[in-house]
C-alpha cells in the first residue's frame, strides 16, 4: 500500500487550497500561464507551497493544473510540458520536505474531446499521458485529476494515469453545479458508480460551488461507492466587489464543514478557489480538535432502469424503412421562407408529395441568413402536406443544452429524418457581427442524436423513452483536403450516422472516388444534384463555394447563357445526366430547386423513370 493510501486508512487527511487565488492576489494576471511561473517566478510558487505547509496542510498539489500540452498551446508553450511539470514537482517537493506529502495536479484539456468535440480520445490520453509521465518520473506521492466537468474526459485521464504511472494511487474529482451534476449533466450517482468502474483509488468532488451543496453530494456519493471520498470546495461563491471576485466563506465556515466531511466519510478535505493558508489552518484545527471518524456507509444499489426500446431504422420513418431496405431515395429541397408566410412553401411541398418524392429537405438557414426556424416549417409540411421532411440541424447557433431540448422537441412532434451538419458562419451572411456558438461540430452532433436514440443524454443520465432519429451527415467528395473528409466522415459513421448527403455533384470522377474511399463504411450515401440556372451561377459555384465544376460543363452553360431559359433547360439537362450516371452510384439523390423552381427538380428526378 502507498503512503498515502496507507494514511488515508488512518483518518481524514488534508490537502492544501487554491494557488490561483494567491498567485492573482500576488499581483499575476489572469491571461498570465500560472504553470509557467514554476520556471519565471519559482520563489512566489515555492513560498505559497510553504505557507500551506506551516498551515498543517499533510498534501501539497503541485501548480501544474494547466501544464499539458493543448493548455499550454495558447500560450505558446506546447514544447515546455516537460519542463514546466518538472520543476512544478520540485518546488513542491522542497516545500513539503517530510511534512506532507506531494500530489501531482492534472486539469482537463480545456477543449472538448469526442464524442463532443474535435480531439480523439486517443490525443487526448497522448497528452494527459505525456504529463503524467513527467510528474511520475519526478516523485509524486500520487496523480490528483481535478475540477473534470466531463466524465469521458476523465476517463481518458485516469487510463492514462494506469498506462505510464500504475504504482501511484489516482484521485479523480468533478467539479460539480449547485444540482451536484457533472457538467455533462452526470448525476453523482451516476458518475460515482462510473469513477469506481475506472479502477480510481478515491472519488469525489471540487472547485465551483461552495461547501454546503458539495456535502449533499458527497452523501449521495456515498451511497453508491465503497471507495474513499475527496471534498474540496471553493470558499463559497464569488461575488463581485468593487470589480473583483471575491470569495466570502470564512476560515471558521469551512473549518465546521472539514468537520462534517469527515462525519459523512471523506478521507481528503481540502479546499479550491479561493481557499488560503488561514482556511486550511482552520480545517485543521477543527479536524483536529473534533478528532472526526468516517461514518459507516452502505452502497445502495438502484433499481434497475428498464431499457427503452429502440426501434430498428425501417420502423422509425418512411425513409428509414427505404434506407434500410435498399430502396432508391429521391428528396426535393424546401428552403425556408425569410418572413412569417409559408404558404408558397407547403404549396411546394403538397405539389412533391403529389408526384410521389420521398421527402423534403429542409435547411437551417442556409449561408447563414435569417429565416423561419426550419422545424416549425418541418412540423407544418408534416402536418398539412402528407410527405416525410428532413431536418437540417446545424450547431451554429446552439449550445449542447439546446440541442438536446431541441432534437426532444423535434421527436415529440413526429420529425425523425435529421441532416447533422456544422453550419456555414455567421460571417457569410447578412449579419456578420452575430455571435457563433458552435460548442460542438457535426460529429459532436450526431454523438448526441444517438446517445438520445438509445434513451441516454450527453451526460449519459436515462431520459425515459428513447427517441428514434434517422441520423444523415454531409459529405463533400469535391473538398481539396479529402483525406480529413474521409476521416471527418469516417467519425461521424462511428458516431452513430445511418445515412450521408454530398454537396452538389458536378464531376462524378469525385463521387467515384470519394466512394471507393468510404465504402467501408457501410452506410447509404445520396447525390446532392443542382441544377444550375446560368453561367454566373455555375462560376459562383466553382470559384465561391469552391465546388468541383468541370470546365465542360462550364462550356455548356456558356453556350447555352443566350437566354435565361436556355440556361435553365441546359442546367436541367446536365442535372439529368448527373442523375443517371450516379445512380449506380448512390442509394438516392436530394435535388435542390434554385429559384424555387421546383417543376425543374421533378424534372431532374423524372429522369430515374
Amino acid at each position: 500500500m502507498s503512503l498515502f493510501l496507507e494514511r488515508l486508512s488512518g483518518g481524514p487527511v488534508l490537502c492544501d487550497g487554491a494557488m490561483g487565488t494567491l498567485l492573482y492576489a500576488k499581483g499575476v494576471f489572469i491571461n498570465r500561464c500560472y504553470d509557467e511561473l514554476n520556471v519565471s517566478q519559482p520563489e512566489m510558487v515555492g513560498a505559497i507551497h510553504a505557507d500551506y505547509v506551516k498551515a498543517g496542510a499533510e498534501v501539497l498539489e503541485t501548480n501544474t493544473f494547466g501544464a499539458n500540452y493543448y493548455r499550454l498551446l495558447r500560450h505558446g508553450m506546447e514544447a515546455r510540458v516537460s519542463e514546466i511539470n518538472r520543476a512544478g514537482v520540485r518546488l513542491a517537493r522542497a516545500a513539503a520536505g517530510e511534512a506532507a506529502m506531494v500530489a501531482g495536479s492534472v486539469g482537463p484539456l480545456g477543449l472538448r474531446i469526442e464524442p463532443l468535440g474535435r480531439i480523439a480520445r486517443e490525443e487526448a490520453r497522448k497528452a494527459f499521458r505525456d504529463q503524467i509521465e513527467v510528474l511520475a518520473d519526478e516523485g509524486v506521492d500520487l496523480i490528483l485529476l481535478e475540477t473534470f466537468g466531463y466524465i469521458d474526459e476523465l476517463h481518458q485521464a485516469v487510463l492514462a494515469a494506469r498506462e505510464v504511472a500504475p504504482g501511484l494511487p489516482v484521485v479523480a474529482e468533478v467539479t460539480i453545479d449547485e444540482e451536484g451534476n457533472a457538467l455533462d449533466g452526470a448525476q453523482p450517482e451516476a458518475f460515482g458508480v462510473r469513477l469506481t468502474d475506472f479502477g480510481v483509488d478515491v472519488l469525489g468532488c471540487n472547485c465551483s460551488i461552495g461547501p454546503a451543496a458539495m456535502l449533499d453530494t458527497i452523501e449521495r456519493l456515498r451511497k453508491v461507492t465503497s471507495l474513499p471520498l475527496a471534498a474540496q470546495p471553493n470558499a463559497g461563491m464569488p461575488r463581485s466587489v468593487e470589480g473583483r471576485n471575491i470569495y466570502l466563506c470564512s476560515p471558521e465556515y469551512m473549518a465546521s464543514y472539514a468537520r462534517k466531511f469527515a462525519a459523512a466519510g471523506v478521507s481528503l478535505v481540502g479546499g479550491c478557489c479561493g481557499t488560503t493558508p488561514e482556511h486550511i489552518k482552520a480545517m485543521k484545527s477543527a479536524l483536529r480538535v473534533g478528532e472526526a471518524r468516517a461514518s459507516s456507509f452502505r452502497v445502495t444499489v438502484a433499481n434497475p432502469v428498464a431499457a427503452p426500446i429502440v426501434k430498428p431504422l425501417e420502423e422509425r420513418s418512411k425513409l428509414g424503412h427505404k434506407l434500410a431496405t435498399g430502396g432508391f431515395v429521391t428528396m426535393v429541397e424546401i428552403v425556408p421562407p425569410k418572413g412569417s408566410d409559408p404558404a408558397k412553401e407547403l404549396a411546394a411541398a403538397r405539389y412533391l408529395s403529389s408526384v410521389n418524392i420521398d421527402a423534403v429537405n429542409v435547411p437551417d438557414s442556409p449561408r447563414a441568413s435569417a429565416r423561419m426556424g426550419n422545424q416549425a416549417l418541418c412540423s407544418l409540411i408534416a402536418r398539412e402536406c402528407g410527405i416525410e421532411t428532413v431536418l437540417h440541424y446545424t450547431c451554429r447557433d446552439r449550445n449542447v443544452l439546446s440541442i438536446q431540448s431541441d432534437l426532444l422537441g423535434a421527436s415529440a412532434m413526429g420529425l425523425h429524418n435529421l441532416i447533422c451538419i456544422t453550419g456555414d458562419p455567421p460571417k457569410l451572411g447578412n449579419y456578420p457581427d452575430a455571435t457563433a456558438v458552435f460548442d460542438v461540430d457535426s460529429i459532436g452532433l450526431v454523438n448526441i442524436a444517438h446517445n438520445l436514440n438509445l434513451g441516454v443524454d450527453i451526460g449519459a443520465n436515462p431520459i425515459g423513452s428513447a427517441t428514434s432519429f434517422v441520423i444523415g451527415v454531409g459529405a463533400n467528395p469535391g473538398i481539396s483536403d479529402v483525406d480529413e473528409e474521409v476521416r471527418r466522415f469516417e467519425y461521424k459513421c462511428e458516431a452513430g450516422a445511418h445515412y450521408a448527403v454530398t454537396q452538389p455533384v458536378f464531376d462524378l470522377r469525385l463521387l467515384e472516388e470519394f466512394l471507393r474511399r468510404v465504402e467501408h463504411c457501410r452506410i447509404p450515401v445520396l447525390a446532392g444534384i443542382w441544377p444550375l440556372t446560368s453561367l454566373r451561377n455555375a462560376e459562383f459555384m466553382s470559384n465561391e463555394l469552391r465546388v468541383s465544376v468541370p470546365d465542360e460543363i462550364l462550356a455548356r452553360m456558356a453556350a447555352a447563357s443566350q437566354s435565361s431559359e436556355h440556361a435553365r433547360a441546359e442546367g436541367v439537362l446536365i442535372a439529368r445526366e448527373m442523375v443517371m450516371k450516379a445512380r449506380g452510384m448512390v442509394q438516392g439523390v436530394q435535388v435542390s430547386a434554385p429559384l424555387g423552381k421546383f417543376t425543374a427538380a421533378v424534372d431532374v428526378i423524372e429522369a430515374l423513370g
